[in-house]
C-alpha cells in the first residue's frame, strides 16, 4: 500500500513537472518581453511617444470601433436570418457565410485596391457600359476598416449562429403569445441573450484587427503592428519594439478580460431553456428576396468579389508567375505548414495528457495558460522569440569560439525559431479540438488500464489515441491553414533563403506588383477552404 502510494506521488510529481516545463517553454516569449521592459526604451522612444504613439492609438481605436460596428451588422444579421427564416439558397448560405475566413485580410485588401483603382475592374466595367467613373478611395482608414470587417465578420456569425440554433423555441413562442412582434422579440429578447456569444466572436475579430500587418501596411495606416515593424527594421531599436509590443499586449488582455466578464454575466442572466431548436419561419414574396439580398451582401463583399478579382489577375499573370520556381515555393510553404502543424499538435497532446495524468487539480488550470499565445499578435511573439534567441546564439558563438569552432547562428534565423513561434502562436488552435474530443473518452478506459498495471503512455498509444484521432486530424488541418495565412510572424522570423506563399504575395504587393500576388493568394485561399467547410459541418452536426 505504501509502495503504491509512493509510486502515485512520484508519477504525480513527474507529470506535473513536465506540464509546468511545457507551459514555461511556451510562455517564454511573453515573459521575455516583460523582463526586457526593465532595460528601458530605445533612443527614439521619446520621439515615438510624442509624434507617432498618439497616431497608433487613435488609428487602432478607429479600427476597433468601426470594425465592431460593421462585423456586428454583418455577423449578427446574417446569423439570425439563416437561423430563423427560410429563403432561397438558405442551406448554401450557411457555409458560404463562413468562406471569407479562408481569405487573409491582407489579400482582400489587395483585391479591393485593384477593384477601385483608376485602371481597376470597376473602371473597366463602367467604361464598357459608357458610364462615368466615380473613383472610391479605399486606401485609407475607412477602407482598411471595411476590408478587415468583411474578412473577419464570420467569427461573429459563427458564434451568434451557434447560439441561435441551440436557443429554445419556446422563448419566441412565449413572446408571440404576449403579442410581441418578430422585430421586437429579436431586439428585446434574443439579442440580449446572445450577447455573450456575440461578444466572444467580436473579441476574436478585434484581436485579429490588432494583429493585422499586411493590409495596414499596404493601405498606409499606422497601427501598433506597423510601428513594431518600423521600430525593429527601420529604426533598428529592438527595445522600442518591445515597449510597443507591451502596450499592444495590455490592450489584448483588456479585450480578453472584457470577454470573460461577459461570460460571467451570462451565468447570472441567462434563463434555463429546453433543447428545442429554433423553428424557422417561411417567407413569401418580396420578403424572402429582401432577406436573401441582406445575407448575400457579406458573401458578395467578403468572398465573391475578392476571389473574382484575383482570378482575373491570375489569368493575366499566370504565364509569368506560375513556373517551376513557384511550384517549389508552394511545396516549401506546404512543407513548413504541415511540419509546424505536426509540431504544434504534438505540444498540444503533451499539454493535455500530462496535465490529465497529474493528480494535482491546479495543474489542469496552469496547462491552459499555454494556449494564451493565440491571443497575442504574431509580431509580438516574433519579437519575444528573436531577442532571446539572438542572445543565446551570441553566447554559444562566444563559447564555441574559444575552441576554434565557428558555429554561426544555430536558432535565430532558422526554421527552429520559426517552428517554435508557430507552436506558441497556434497551440490553442490545436488544443481545443483535441481537448473536446478527449473529453468524450470515458475515464473508465484509462482507469481499467491502470488496474491492469498498464502505464499511461502505453494506454494512450494503444487505446486513447485511436479514439481521439479525429480531433487530432482536425487540429492538424486547422493549424496547417493558420500557418499558411500567417504573415507578421513569418516576415520577422523566416530564414533569409526561405519563403512562403503569404510572404511572396506580400512582397509582390509591396513592390507594386499586385496582379502577380494573385496566384499565391489563390493558392492560400483554396487550401484554406477545406477547414472552413469542415468547420461548417461541425456546426451542423452539433
Amino acid at each position: 500500500m505504501i509502495t503504491r502510494l509512493n509510486r502515485l506521488v512520484r508519477d504525480t510529481n513527474k507529470w506535473s513537472v513536465f506540464t509546468l516545463a511545457i507551459v514555461l517553454f511556451l510562455a517564454l516569449p511573453i515573459l521575455f518581453i516583460g523582463v526586457e521592459l526593465f532595460a528601458g526604451p530605445g533612443e527614439s522612444w521619446n520621439h515615438i511617444t510624442e509624434y507617432l504613439l498618439p497616431e497608433y492609438i487613435l488609428n487602432s481605436l478607429y479600427l476597433i470601433v468601426f470594425c465592431s460596428l460593421l462585423v456586428l451588422i454583418f455577423g449578427v444579421s446574417s446569423a439570425w436570418f439563416v437561423s430563423r427564416f427560410e429563403f432561397p439558397l438558405r442551406k448554401q448560405m450557411e457555409w458560404l457565410l463562413i468562406l471569407p475566413l479562408a481569405i487573409p485580410s491582407y489579400i482582400v485588401g489587395y483585391a479591393y485596391a485593384g477593384i477601385f483603382d483608376y485602371g481597376g475592374s470597376l473602371n473597366l466595367i463602367l467604361r464598357y457600359f459608357n458610364l462615368d467613373f466615380i473613383r472610391i478611395d479605399v486606401m485609407n482608414k475607412a477602407g482598411l476598416a471595411f476590408v478587415l470587417s468583411i474578412s473577419l465578420f464570420p467569427y461573429v456569425y459563427v458564434s451568434a449562429r451557434a447560439f441561435f440554433l441551440n436557443q429554445a423555441n419556446n422563448l419566441l413562442e412565449a413572446s408571440k403569445m404576449l403579442g410581441v412582434g418578430e422585430a421586437k422579440s429579436f431586439f428585446k429578447l434574443m439579442l440580449p441573450l446572445a450577447r455573450p456569444a456575440v461578444v466572444a466572436g467580436l473579441v476574436l475579430v478585434l484581436m485579429e484587427v490588432l494583429n493585422d500587418y499586411g493590409a495596414a501596411k499596404y493601405y498606409g495606416v499606422n497601427t501598433f503592428t506597423t510601428g513594431i515593424f518600423r521600430s525593429w527594421f527601420s529604426l533598428e531599436e529592438p527595445q522600442t519594439a518591445v515597449y510597443l509590443s507591451a502596450i499592444l499586449v495590455v490592450i489584448i488582455l483588456a479585450l480578453i478580460l472584457f470577454e470573460k466578464w461577459q461570460v460571467r454575466k451570462m451565468k447570472f442572466n441567462s434563463v434555463k431553456t429546453n433543447n428545442t431548436q429554433l423553428e424557422r419561419k417561411e417567407t413569401k414574396g418580396s420578403q424572402k428576396w429582401l432577406i436573401f439580398s441582406v445575407v448575400m451582401l457579406p458573401v458578395l463583399l467578403g468572398f465573391i468579389l475578392p476571389v473574382a478579382q484575383l482570378i482575373y489577375w491570375a489569368t493575366i499573370t499566370a504565364s509569368t508567375v506560375f513556373d517551376t520556381a513557384f511550384i517549389m515555393l508552394s511545396l516549401q510553404s506546404f512543407g513548413i505548414a504541415i511540419s509546424s502543424a505536426i509540431i504544434t499538435v504534438f505540444f498540444a497532446l503533451l499539454l493535455i495528457y500530462f496535465s490529465k495524468w497529474s493528480a494535482l487539480n491546479f495543474i489542469k488550470n496552469v496547462a491552459k495558460v499555454g494556449v494564451l499565445g493565440y491571443a497575442i499578435p504574431g509580431a509580438v511573439i516574433a519579437i519575444g522569440i528573436m531577442l532571446p534567441t539572438i542572445a543565446f546564439d551570441k553566447w554559444l558563438i562566444q563559447i564555441l569560439g574559444q575552441f576554434g569552432i565557428d558555429s554561426g547562428l544555430i536558432i535565430n534565423g532558422t526554421l527552429i525559431a520559426l517552428f517554435y513561434a508557430y507552436a506558441v502562436r497556434f497551440l490553442a488552435v490545436a488544443y481545443h479540438p483535441i481537448d473536446s474530443t478527449a473529453l468524450k473518452v470515458s475515464e473508465s478506459i484509462p482507469d481499467s488500464s491502470k488496474v491492469l498495471g498498464v502505464g499511461h503512455l502505453k494506454t494512450f498509444r494503444k487505446i486513447e489515441f485511436p479514439l481521439i484521432k479525429t480531433g487530432v486530424f482536425s487540429a492538424v488541418i486547422l493549424v496547417f491553414i493558420d500557418v499558411m495565412k500567417e504573415l507578421p510572424l513569418t516576415l520577422i522570423l523566416k530564414p533569409y533563403h526561405v519563403d512562403t506563399l503569404a510572404v511572396k504575395a506580400f512582397e509582390y504587393a509591396s513592390d507594386e506588383m499586385v496582379m502577380e500576388a494573385s496566384i499565391p493568394s489563390l493558392f492560400i485561399i483554396f487550401t484554406a477552404m477545406i477547414p472552413v467547410i469542415f468547420l461548417n459541418k461541425l456546426l451542423i452536426n452539433k
